[in-house]
């Protein structure tokens, strides 16, 4: 049975599947997807701690269902943008995990991600996945993994 370690970008899924579906996305649903596909031995998501209630119960949800999650927290900068960053986190785990696993899945449209998602699959010679929403994930991230599995109706909430 396949190893598997999943990647969750929680702020690209929500607003991308909020913006292609007006929906959220649904992880319990990508759970068993995954475990369709082999052993989930690493789970992480990452968020932002923004201390409001329905962000606490939704973290600890992913909590439930098997994701370590990992928070960074909300930055509201005085013009008025936001920050909350984890593309660096990501690769650093990503990287670190790789040679324990047979699988590498990522949940994410990101661009930013393909270099990275071409080191997991030509460079430690494992099966690269990403799930994403299809208009609206970087082509050059589609190009760079073995497999994309395009988020759509039958994964949302």
């Amino acid at each position: 049975m396949k190893k598997i370690a999943v990647f969750a970008d929680v702020q690209n899924v929500y607003y991308t599947t909020r913006q292609a579906y007006g929906r959220q996305f649904n992880y319990r649903g990508l759970w068993k997807k995954l475990e369709g596909m082999g052993e989930v031995v690493s789970a992480t998501a990452y968020a932002i701690r923004r201390d409001d209630d329905q962000q606490i119960k939704f973290q600890d949800a992913l909590r439930h269902i098997g994701f370590d999650v990992k928070l960074k927290p909300y930055i509201q900068r005085s013009d008025g943008s936001t920050k909350g960053d984890w593309d660096v986190g990501i690769a650093i785990d990503v990287l670190d995990a790789a040679p324990y696993v047979d699988m590498v899945v990522l949940l994410s449209g990101d661009g930013d991600f393909d270099l990275l998602m071409e080191k997991v699959k030509t460079g430690y010679g494992k099966e690269s996945v990403v799930f994403g929403v299809p208009m609206l994930t970087a082509n050059s991230l589609v190009n760079s993994v073995d497999r994309f599995i395009p988020i759509e109706e039958d994964m949302l909430l």
